[in-house]
């Protein structure tokens, strides 16, 4: 029986951490389906407005060869994906382990027979980083003139 798993994510300047998820997810199921967040989503939920806008993040997350498909993730409820996708197994950030969401999340998904499983995230870097990177050299930056003809 193929074991299908699940690794939801903005993948928004996308780097090496993305990469690691994907690929411990990659290495406990045979088929990895990669959730990547609509823009929508990502500004009602965190906040965010992402970078990269979702066809292009879709675009590069389905080229890593640790994924074998790409959907766009357009709904706030795992269930609700789980119901389209029917997946085994779904892959979530540490930093949700011990959380009231996900204690609930780990509630709802074993009532249909979904483990749960955490990966560390790669300290070393993060999109949230790599955003005020790019705060700060925008901010710094100066003015580019048009050259004199």
């Amino acid at each position: 029986m193929t074991k299908i798993g699940y690794a939801a994510g903005a993948f928004d300047l996308f780097h090496v951490g993305h990469l690691n998820i994907l690929k411990h997810a990659k290495s406990q199921c045979d088929f990895l389906i990669a959730g990547v967040v609509s823009d929508e989503m990502l500004i009602q939920n965190k906040g965010i407005t992402p970078v990269i806008p979702l066809a292009e993040r879709l675009e590069i997350v389905r080229h890593i060869s640790f994924v074998d498909d790409a959907v766009a993730e357009t709904v706030p409820d795992k269930l609700d994906v789980w119901r389209e996708l029917k997946f085994d197994v779904f892959f979530k950030g540490d930093d949700w382990r011990g959380t009231a969401k996900g204690e609930r999340l780990e509630r709802e998904f074993a009532k249909v027979g979904v483990e749960v499983v955490y990966f560390p995230y790669t300290i070393t870097t993060s999109s949230t980083a790599l955003r005020k990177a790019l705060d700060t050299i925008t901010a710094t930056a100066e003015p580019v003139s048009a050259a004199a003809d």
